[in-house]
């Protein structure tokens, strides 16, 4: 029996992952692609009435009916909320996460974001996707492998809002049209019901889904423009091209015309 093709997406935190790039992962998963997500801590911290315990619990059950729903396989790779930090353990760690699922794609937080955990997230999986590849990199028995066959295609999705952290717009590589699957999308994040009032008393946002379909929407506006037709829904993406890393935007190839360069 043929090997399924391997799409694995990694967050902070749970319900990171629906919103930055859970239409992107349905449509891979409609393409026949085994889907993993994973969170680097369990959102411990996100409660105005629940102890770091008590949410922890409530938290990963979210994520796990999340990915029920998505018919993928959830991993915690086991941190806390505002101690995701770049160093030797932490960066071992996650690359076991990139042995163990062994993806060919992996989708991340961008490089520079509202929060430092998404941030130190986005810079251990790039270094895991690298890293993973490199066989005396030892995962400290938390990985039954060595190392992976090679590194895999890496892709960042749009920060919170669209902008870095001097408010100026980031400007995204290519769209993912999402516009069916708007309400899968929202039917993932109602998943993680805590968060809403968690959001509300500490962003200041209420509307939890109404907020992920508008910033959806502004992404759309954005595919709408440089497609020249109207796209209601996007997601948005920048790909890692460093060197040893995937040149080739395999998403095109497997997404055809619903990925939508921004030339």
């Amino acid at each position: 029996m043929e090997k399924r093709q391997i799409a694995l997406a990694v967050g902070a935190h749970p319900d990171d992952v629906e919103i930055i790039c859970s239409g992107t992962m349905a449509l891979l998963s409609e393409a026949g692609w085994e889907l993993h997500i994973a969170t680097l801590s369990l959102g411990d911290y996100g409660s105005d009435e629940c102890s770091p315990q008590e949410i922890r619990k409530i938290r990963r059950a979210e994520a796990e009916k999340a990915c029920e729903r998505l018919d993928a396989s959830y991993h915690y790779v086991g941190l806390h909320d505002f101690g995701i930090f770049h160093d030797d353990r932490t960066n071992r760690m996650v690359t076991a996460l990139l042995r163990n699922v062994n993806p060919e794609i992996v989708i991340t937080h961008p490089p520079v974001d509202y929060m430092t955990d998404h941030e130190i997230t986005s810079r251990l999986v790039r270094n895991a996707c690298f890293y993973a590849a490199v066989p005396n990199f030892d995962t400290l028995s938390l990985s039954p492998v060595e190392r992976i066959a090679g590194v895999p295609w890496l892709y960042y999705a749009h920060p919170i809002e669209g902008t870095d952290l001097f408010g100026e717009p980031v400007v995204p590589a290519f769209y993912v049209d999402i516009t069916d699957l708007i309400e899968r999308k929202a039917e993932l994040l109602a998943c993680h019901s805590s968060q809403r009032e968690w959001l509300r008393a500490h962003h200041g946002m209420d509307e939890y889904l109404e907020i992920m379909r508008r910033w959806a929407a502004e992404q759309g506006e954005g595919a709408s423009e440089a497609a020249g037709r109207t796209i209601q829904y996007a997601e948005a993406f920048r790909q890692h091209r460093g060197h040893a890393y995937p040149k080739e935007n395999f998403l095109s190839r497997i997404l055809g015309d619903r990925v939508i360069p921004n030339e």
